[in-house]
């Protein structure tokens, strides 16, 4: 059984509760998804988890040549998992520096590995990604 949530005199511990990533794992390279972060619970299995995860994601990037749209989603495990949230297509321009967020809740977590995913729709050339943010509150 996952320890609850530890209370003292001094504070409340969430620590363990509050997780995120701003590495930069890859940019997209054409017009395919791609994992731009990865983010992975650690010590998922001793975390109570009552509600859900409250996942948040957000990317600055610079469209590739030709790109007309970017579209930023949140998975569960790799780029075919399942859809936690996605932006939807948001118009874009070539060579144009945008940012994009995306929210949702995993109200039925089984994993403890997301990523977040970027397609730039129409790019014959690599988009670049210069910052992100993948975090995650386990309620």
């Amino acid at each position: 059984m996952p320890e609850p949530i530890k209370m003292d005199s001094v504070f409340v511990d969430l620590a363990t509760r509050f997780q995120s990533t701003q590495t930069v794992g890859a940019s997209p390279t054409d017009s395919t998804e791609k994992i731009i972060g990865t983010l992975t619970i650690a010590n998922f299995n001793d975390i109570a988890v009552t509600r859900g995860i409250r996942l948040h994601g957000w990317a600055a990037f610079t469209v590739g040549t030709n790109g007309v749209s970017v579209n930023l989603q949140i998975k569960q495990t790799d780029a075919s998992g399942s859809v936690i949230a996605a932006s939807g297509a948001v118009t874009a321009t070539a060579a144009n520096l945008g940012t994009l967020s995306v929210v949702g809740l995993d109200a039925t977590p089984g994993i403890a590995k997301y990523v977040l995913t970027m397609t730039v729709a129409s790019a014959s050339a690599g988009s670049t990604v210069s910052a992100l943010h993948l975090g995650a509150i386990i309620i």
